[in-house]
């Protein structure tokens, strides 16, 4: 069976589904290059407010394919660093697409999968999923963003924990330190991420755009610069016609329904 990423719509969520069970949802080149496709797509389509991923079946995604990578140390390194880079574009569109994107998380993420995962703007899991970063087990250092990712989330001792022994860590956990958004019942975890997305789609495209902005650009500013940034933010979107929607509907005790 190929390999693949499908893409189906559920009102105004874009939902991408990481499909390659014969190996527990592995990620290919060919799933990269889908979801940055598929993330263009989106972001040109203004009936689309927000984007899912998750995995096909139990499973979210066990990351890499540990024979392809095997057979690499064959070929020269740029045939890794190439691969590589791949996923490293897909992980940026995913960080930078000016629209909510949720994991919805089964069963495991493990390596490249957890990282996709913390790469995403909200985390739904299930009570049971389990989280690991494999790449010490096998004598291999993160990729996809997994060491900025958790470096930012966690203290440096717990994402030490995580990279360094290779350990599952729980959704239960994860929840509690404020990197899952979301618990689910088993086998609910996409319905929860579409539940979420509901709520979010009803929010102001513009508004989510410029928050995510804020968010990424935050780590990289002094304080003196994103408060320039906030500004700028600020005084552009009062002066979007969402505005004048939201605020006048406060006013009159009715639901917003922004543009």
């Amino acid at each position: 069976m190929t390999a693949e990423l499908k893409s189906t719509s559920q009102g105004r969520t874009m939902v991408l589904t990481i499909s390659n069970p014969e190996m527990r949802n592995a990620l290919t080149p060919q799933i990269y290059a889908a979801g940055i496709e598929a993330l263009n797509v989106a972001e040109g389509n203004p009936d689309l407010r927000s984007v899912v991923i998750a995995g096909e079946g139990a499973v979210f995604c066990s990351g890499g394919n540990l024979r392809r990578i095997l057979e690499r140390r064959q070929q020269p390194p740029e045939a890794q660093a190439q691969a590589i880079e791949s996923l490293h574009s897909w992980i940026e569109a995913i960080r930078t697409f000016p629209k909510p994107v949720i994991a919805a998380v089964e069963g495991a993420a493990v390596g490249a999968g957890f990282g996709l995962a913390l790469a995403c703007d909200f985390i739904v899991a299930a009570r049971d999923a389990q989280f690991v970063m494999a790449y010490s087990n096998v004598a291999l250092t993160p990729d996809g963003g997994s060491s900025w990712s958790l470096a930012r989330a966690l203290p440096r001792q717990l994402a030490t924990e995580l990279l360094m022994c290779g350990q599952r860590i729980s959704a239960q956990r994860l929840h509690e330190l404020g990197v899952v958004n979301r618990l689910s019942d088993a086998g609910q975890a996409l319905e929860c991420a579409l539940q979420l997305a509901d709520g979010l789609n009803a929010g102001a495209p513009n508004a989510l755009a410029d928050i995510k902005e804020l968010l990424n650009d935050a780590d990289q500013n002094s304080l003196n610069e994103q408060l320039a940034t906030e500004r700028d933010h600020f005084v552009r979107n009062l002066h979007h016609v969402n505005a004048g929607i939201g605020i006048n509907a406060f006013f009159d005790k009715k639901k917003p329904e922004y543009r």
